[in-house]
């Protein structure tokens, strides 16, 4: 159920405090309204506190965060003060102690009922606790005592009520059976009327004897159902009598006595008598209350049952009676037995029991929080019935308040703004007044004054952070929401009303307005166009955020779009084999051996990271098997010798595949045709024409370099490793020699150890790079790289650093 509360005031004032009441009450009923059903919980009665109840913040489905910052409390009233929340767990715990008997007395079902509520907004919640019975009271007889009076003449199988015990638990907890004790002359019956009415009676089995035996004593015991049992006993007292033909006389008709109200309980006020002439058992007293209308005081006081002594044992208020009637029966223990009465006429003395009486008027619903010191907030009126000094008031607020009491005249006061105020810290005070009077004791009473704190703007909008980063696809569709930005502001109302709006960044740039849209409302950012990743990066620009307050304020926000790569660019192979209309043609000898270097393909990806990543793949034709290129540097070799069944022209078809999701490819057709001898192969190494200048004076001193310095490191290799290897006595130790390998296509290596150190050319002979590969390449962690016979290429991770030489 929704309710929707609002006042309409278009030109019109609340001008008395009828309407500020109606104000009020129409706040509680959408409070009210807005509550939701009762939640029930058990809790065994006697529970020590601290005992766990439930799990409030789950069944109410709020965060326990929301405990705290919504102030969850207790709706003020007497059930409250048995349970606490802890805000920190959301548990709902014993606060104080429980006792069904008191609080339900002999109800089969008790249930204590707590009202509790949440601010921002106002929400009511209704707790339905249902305090479990538990065996920890035992069966109580009325008195300790009973006395049965019988004539010696009565029939063998007459009956005689007992009184019954009570127990105050319920259920299984309550009286389930009697018991009496063993003797000759009486057994006991039960009769079961029901779960909670169990009636016992005496029945006589054997004749009663007065000269024999003149008085019988039993004991009942009644034992209720707990686990452990519990067990309580009355002493009945059965006396043979003769006849008895005189009645008990009070030695006055009328007794008076006076008592002060509020008197203690047990405390005597009168004593009555009565006296018999028969003898023996017929002359003994037996006095009691009797239970009639006329009879006023009657749960107020009680009486010995022997002495006939009348003692208080209720609240006597002189507010409800100033005089207590009380009828007394005085009953002999003849049989049958006598009775007589008289009248007692007990005088109420009136003392200090009225507490003081506060009446508030709120002088506005709510205080601005930047209302000045000093200012009204409410009238407080106090009153007391009593006379003299126990009429005298004094009124007071409890804890620290920014709120103070200012006396205007005699027992009223105005409630005024006494420090600054801040709704964002606290938007609402609960002040307590205490107002005391000065009797003997002294009585007081307090009310709790709820003054709610309104907002004005003075907090801006804030954003999570200064800076916010978003990642955004190139080639992402125009209108996509990129992020959402969204600034909080703690006031509340319109002054938290946020409207977003876009500021440039970077002025070399084109207007942030062209590229971004944001909600004004939401915060929601999208994009106006789709981005390429090759042509910008990052773009940055500021969020402004803005309240609706007034004057309004704001705080702006960076915003870093950052531009991610998309595998939208297909590899290119690069020149010579990629010129339109050239013949892609190269040569090998005949007796090229295993491994020969033919060819290199190289391309390359302008995307960026594993969409940049190329392997080489070969197809040669069907049957052939006769070329190998490497995946991931695209030198192609061959695999073995040639022989006469291998044709002389071999058509290759080579594809560079990029790492992309999903992967690009290019393609290019080589021909290697197989020629006699060395010389004929000379002039082919590439079907390229060379220019004059190709191998000029400078590529010839580079080369001749290059080998000086190949061999100046192969001599001093040799001669560290036998500087290693001599001993301090002048002979070799046991060392591994190293090995220098040559390989088919021209490159070497040396390996001592488990160290290797690979030298490799290109195909270009005219212009090659020297690429000196150490026996850790490549790196465990850079995981680039796998080569399964020199052909298989597996995508890892990281580029592994490589030292060129050109």
């Amino acid at each position: 159920m929704r309710c929707k509360c609002y006042t309409r005031t278009g030109g019109m004032t609340l001008q008395n405090v009828g309407a500020s009441a109606w104000l009020k009450a129409l706040l509680l009923l959408c409070l009210m309204a807005s509550s939701r059903g009762q939640i029930p919980y058990s809790v065994s009665e006697e529970a020590k506190k601290g005992t766990v109840v439930g799990n409030i913040a789950k069944d109410l489905n709020l965060n326990v965060q929301e405990l705290e910052s919504r102030k969850f409390q207790f709706v003020s009233g007497s059930n409250s003060k048995y349970f606490e929340v802890n805000t920190k767990t959301g548990m709902l715990l014993v606060n104080g102690r429980i006792d069904r008997e008191e609080l339900c007395e002999s109800k089969q079902k008790c249930v204590i009922n707590v009202e509790a509520m949440v601010h921002n907004p106002h929400k009511l919640y209704r707790f339905e606790i249902n305090v479990l019975d538990i065996n920890d009271n035992s069966p109580v007889f009325p008195r300790q005592s009973m006395v049965l009076d019988i004539f010696e003449n009565v029939l063998v199988g007459d009956r005689f009520s007992v009184t019954t015990a009570r127990d105050m638990d319920v259920g299984s907890n309550a009286v389930k059976s009697y018991r009496i004790s063993t003797n000759e002359y009486f057994t006991l019956d039960v009769q079961n009327a029901g779960q909670q009415s169990v009636t016992p009676e005496l029945v006589l089995q054997k004749s009663l004897d007065r000269e024999r035996e003149s008085v019988i004593k039993l004991e009942l015991t009644a034992v209720d159902g707990g686990s452990p049992p519990r067990s309580g006993t009355l002493q009945i007292v059965v006396n043979v009598l003769d006849v008895n033909d005189n009645n008990p006389v009070f030695t006055q008709s009328l007794y008076k006595a006076k008592v002060h109200e509020n008197a203690a309980i047990g405390s005597k006020i009168l004593t009555v008598s009565a006296a018999d002439s028969d003898e023996g058992v017929n002359s003994e007293v037996f006095y009691s209350i009797i239970s009639d209308e006329e009879n006023s005081g009657l749960g107020l006081f009680s009486i010995n049952h022997n002495s006939g002594d009348i003692t208080v044992t209720g609240n006597i208020d002189y507010e409800e009676s100033s005089a207590i009637e009380l009828r007394i029966q005085a009953q002999d223990k003849g049989a049958p037995p006598r009775r007589s009465r008289c009248k007692v006429l007990i005088e109420v003395i009136d003392v200090n029991d009225n507490a003081p009486e506060i009446s508030v008027t709120l002088l506005m619903s709510s205080v601005n929080e930047n209302i000045k010191p000093g200012a009204d907030v409410a009238l407080i009126t106090v009153s007391d019935k009593d006379d003299g000094k126990n009429g005298k008031v004094d009124c007071k607020i409890i804890g620290a308040s920014p709120f103070k009491l200012q006396s205007s005249y005699k027992n009223s006061y105005s409630l005024v703004v006494n420090e600054p105020l801040d709704r964002e810290q606290i938007s609402l005070y609960n002040i307590t007044v205490i107002a005391s009077d000065e009797g003997t004791p002294s009585l007081s009473s307090t009310e709790v004054i709820a003054v709610h704190v309104s907002d004005v703007n003075d907090n801006p909008p804030i954003f999570p952070a200064p800076v916010i980063n978003i990642n955004v696809k190139e080639n992402s569709p125009a209108g996509g929401m990129l992020a959402s930005l969204t600034a909080h502001d703690s006031d509340i109302g319109e002054n938290a009303h946020v409207h977003y709006s876009l500021i440039d960044g970077d002025s070399s740039r084109s207007p942030v307005s062209t590229l971004m849209n944001i909600n004004s409302l939401t915060g929601d950012l999208y994009s106006l166009q789709s981005f390429n990743y090759e042509e910008t990066k990052q773009l940055q620009f500021k969020v402004q955020a803005t309240d609706s307050g007034i004057p309004p304020l704001s705080s702006n926000v960076t915003v870093n779009v950052f531009i991610l790569d998309e595998n939208d660019n297909s590899p290119v192979i690069l020149p010579p084999y990629s010129e339109a209309g050239s013949v892609n043609t190269e040569n090998i000898p005949y007796s090229a051996e295993a491994g020969y270097f033919v060819a290199k393909i190289r391309a390359v990806d302008a995307d960026s990271g594993y969409n940049a990543l190329l392997s080489y793949h070969i197809t040669e034709p069907k049957g052939t098997n006769l070329f190998r290129i490497g995946s991931s540097s695209g030198e192609i070799r061959t695999k073995r010798r040639m022989s006469d069944n291998d044709l002389k022209t071999h058509p290759l078809v080579l594809t560079v595949c990029d790492h992309g999701e999903p992967s690009l490819s290019a393609t290019v057709s080589v021909d290697v045709v197989v020629v006699e001898s060395l010389d004929s192969m000379q002039p082919s190494l590439r079907q390229v024409p060379m220019k004059e200048e190709g191998f000029s004076d400078l590529n010839l001193y580079l080369l001749i370099a290059i080998v000086s310095v190949s061999v100046i490191f192969l001599v001093s290799l040799i001669a560290l490793i036998a500087a290693k290897c001599y001993s301090s006595d002048g002979a070799f130790s046991s060392c591994s020699a190293p090995v220098v390998t040559t390989h088919p296509d021209g490159s070497w290596s040396y390996s001592k150890s488990t160290q290797q150190y690979d030298v490799c050319f290109s195909s270009d002979t005219l212009k090659s790079d020297v690429v000196v590969f150490p026996s850790s390449f490549p790196p465990a962690d850079a995981e680039l790289i796998s080569i399964n016979g020199g052909d298989t290429f597996t995508r890892t991770q990281t580029l592994p650093s490589t030292e060129k030489v050109r």
